[in-house]
């Protein structure tokens, strides 16, 4: 660990001499494909960066472990850190200040160090929309059904609207949080525009998309997160879940016909707002995602 931290940024050396030392923080993470990114996109740029995973699941954890954690990575100087799935927003009272996109968000995705002061940024919301203006451009966002209401999906919710979603319906297991959200929402962005609700059958009846955004279709949770009947070839379907990249939704969506989005798009989006607010350098999307894809094929053999 030693020769680690000292590659942990403690200055603000000429770019070609900096070194960073950034983290993941989440629950089934070894097949995560952001460090790969990271490390990629600083070697390009002449940055030596070095991306630890901290697994929770590793060590039979939960988000418990998290006030430790932030201690840690303030104690071992690390430059910054990604947050993800159980954690995004239980770590954000162990933060020392949020930024406006995550306050109104309620989540963190990304953690900054600056001067021993950690700030929680969110890139989840415009990783996405950057991912899905590409894939779906012109998609009809007149009614749109949200499945999940975690970090990602509050994020994401947020993005939607920007983008100009007129009407979004929030489909979550906890009725609460979807509600809590819905009303965020509409505190913010006028009136209505936002509804929450437990059927996801009839969230579905009438929307021109789906946007999924629960951990279903994982690796570790194999599955689809709704019944397939309730899919239409007029409907469009984007994905969070890019472990794997083609999951059980988007098979079944492609099949009927219905355009996709997967969920490497958000990945490499996301990835490119945290390098940036990490190293205060400007990211290629372009090869980040060209990348991002190679690694994708290597895994699947091709």
């Amino acid at each position: 660990m030693s020769t680690i931290l000292a590659e942990a940024v403690s200055s603000n050396p000429p770019v070609a001499e900096r070194k960073a030392l950034v983290g993941l923080i989440g629950s089934g993470i070894q097949r995560s494909l952001t460090p790969a990114m990271q490390e990629e996109e600083a070697r390009q740029q002449g940055l030596r960066l070095h991306y630890q995973l901290i697994d929770l699941d590793r060590t039979g954890s939960g988000v418990e472990a998290l006030p430790a954690l932030i201690q840690s990575a303030r104690t071992m100087g690390f430059t910054g850190l990604n947050i993800t799935y159980p954690c995004k927003q239980a770590v954000l009272p162990l933060l020392d200040e949020l930024s406006e996109e995550a306050r109104a968000m309620g989540a963190v995705n990304t953690v900054v160090n600056q001067g021993g002061r950690l700030v929680g940024h969110n890139t989840d919301g415009s990783g996405w929309a950057w991912g899905f203006r590409r894939a779906l451009p012109g998609a009809d966002l007149s009614r749109v059904a949200l499945l999940g209401a975690g970090g990602a999906g509050s994020a994401i919710a947020h993005a939607l609207l920007r983008l100009g979603a007129a009407r979004l319906t929030i489909v979550d297991s906890d009725a609460a949080r979807a509600a809590q959200l819905a009303e965020a929402l509409n505190a913010l962005y006028g009136p209505r525009r936002a509804a929450f609700g437990s059927d996801i059958a009839a969230a579905m009846a009438d929307a021109t998309g789906l946007v999924h955004a629960t951990p279903t279709g994982m690796d570790k949770l194999p599955g689809m997160p709704l019944p397939a009947s309730l899919l239409r070839p007029d409907l469009w379907v984007s994905e969070v879940v890019y472990f794997p990249l083609e999951t059980e939704l988007l098979r079944t969506a492609r099949a009927l016909g219905c355009p996709v989005c997967d969920g490497g798009t958000m990945a490499v989006g996301q990835a490119v707002g945290a390098f940036e607010l990490f190293t205060g350098l400007k990211a290629d999307p372009e090869r980040v995602e060209a990348h991002f894809r190679r690694l994708i094929d290597e895994r699947a053999g091709r």
